[in-house]
């Protein structure tokens, strides 16, 4: 019975994401179509386990194709030992490294995502991106967001950056949201599922968009179906200059 719980509940937060983030998320992908439009592209950073919501977004079937992904060493669950993550996501000084070497500019978009907004990486990620003029859309979770203190020198969580638009996943505080009886603590995490689904259909309507601008809109189409590899082919090697992972 705790499966079909947690399943109704996922489906509850999904029906208050859509009632309560839809105009940010239009406004969201009026920002990214603007930038496309003007030669720009998106880039996309999350650390840990927020670091799928780029592979999400990036060099998948349906996707758009002018995004760049913020991928930060030791911030992958491929890192070994990996509780290592948890660690690097609190240096401070590592964000402002990153983004360096980004290539990030004044025409781009910038989506960060960390559902609890507290750590250093994020919020410099954030932080320096906005400086060098780019456009900046947090993902957060505004409940646990509050009921936690930055970890960041300024004393500023994510949301409370300078963003553009904030997207609010709607996860509560620690993520997790079933009680299993015997169980210490939460299991049931929500913020991947929220997450994935607000990016998805910000990338859709930003392509809606880019469509009805009359623009020829790069999509990947999947390579497992007959014409996907040079349909994406194609697409790569015209905006190759923007695409900062070939």
């Amino acid at each position: 019975m705790h499966a079909e719980a947690y399943l109704d509940k996922v489906l509850e937060m999904l029906v208050e994401v859509r009632k309560t983030q839809i105009e940010p998320i239009h406004k969201a992908a009026e920002l990214i179509a603007a930038s496309i439009q003007q030669g720009g592209i998106l880039y996309a950073f999350g650390a840990s386990h927020t670091s799928m919501l780029v592979q999400e977004l990036v060099y998948r079937a349906g996707g758009l194709i002018l995004v760049n992904p913020l991928f930060a060493p030791g911030l992958s669950l491929d890192v070994r030992p990996v509780p290592m993550t948890s660690e690097i996501e609190r240096l401070e000084g590592y964000g402002k490294v990153l983004v360096r070497y980004s290539g990030i500019s004044p025409k781009d978009v910038i989506i960060v995502a960390s559902t609890s907004g507290r750590n250093a990486v994020p919020i410099e990620v954030a932080v320096e991106a906005k400086a060098r003029g780019a456009k900046l859309i947090v993902l957060t979770s505004l409940q646990y967001s509050r009921a936690v203190a930055s970890r960041h020198f300024s004393g500023k969580r994510l949301f409370e950056i300078d963003a553009d638009i904030i997207l609010d996943n709607r996860s509560v505080p620690g993520d997790a949201l079933m009680e299993i009886p015997g169980v210490k603590a939460k299991t049931g995490p929500t913020s991947t599922i929220m997450g994935c689904a607000i990016v998805n259909a910000m990338v859709v309507q930003a392509v809606s968009i880019l469509a009805q601008a009359g623009m020829d809109v790069p999509v990947f189409l999947s390579g497992n179906l007959d014409g996907g590899d040079a349909h994406n082919r194609f697409f790569i090697d015209k905006y190759k200059d923007r695409l900062n992972y070939l």
